[in-house]
């Protein structure tokens, strides 16, 4: 972090430049891994639309603040206490390996084929050896073992509810 924000391109092509005899390129964080240990990606899996209950966030709220503690941990009691229509979930989909991270949303549809939810990010998991992702649904829909029908631009496929994280749930991973 660079407390001269001005000063980033300067660092940036300094980085670069060091790095050059060893062929370093820019890059994202890793999509597998990323959707492996359920790290969501703000603007693919989540949006200003979502909140941290639906998302399955709500330990990290801290409930025994003052409603004038913030703007939102009221409207978040009132949210946690009505009740979510929707929750995001992990899904392994069935089929061949995806080849690469879906660019697009895939509508998840239920046994009469109505579009009741979305995939919003998936990728193949060598680690697993499974296709992987997250899957806005229904909370009627959102409990582990549901299957929904999953429209890819590789094909239909059947997705099931599964416990997130996929890998690592007690984050030894890298261990030190």
């Amino acid at each position: 972090y660079l407390t001269d924000t001005s000063k980033g391109t300067e660092v940036f092509e300094a980085i670069m430049e060091a790095g050059g005899e060893f062929g370093i390129v820019p890059t994202g964080p890793s999509d597998i891994r990323r959707i492996e240990g359920a790290i969501f990606n703000w603007g693919a899996d989540m949006t200003y639309e979502h909140n941290p209950i639906e998302m399955g966030l709500d330990r990290l709220i801290g409930w025994d603040l003052p409603d004038d503690a913030s703007i939102s941990i009221a409207a978040l009691r009132r949210i946690r206490d009505e009740g979510v229509s929707r929750r995001i979930v992990g899904v392994e989909l069935d089929g061949d390996a995806f080849p690469e991270l879906n660019n697009v949303k895939w509508p998840a549809l239920d046994g009469a084929g109505a579009e009741i939810g979305m995939v919003t990010s998936a990728i193949h998991s060598p680690r697993l050896g499974r296709n992987i992702g997250y899957c806005w649904l229904p909370v009627e829909r959102a409990g582990e073992g549901t299957e929904v029908r999953v429209e890819t631009e590789w094909g239909s496929r059947t997705a099931m509810v599964v416990p997130m994280p996929f890998v690592d749930p007690d984050k030894t991973i890298p261990v030190s």
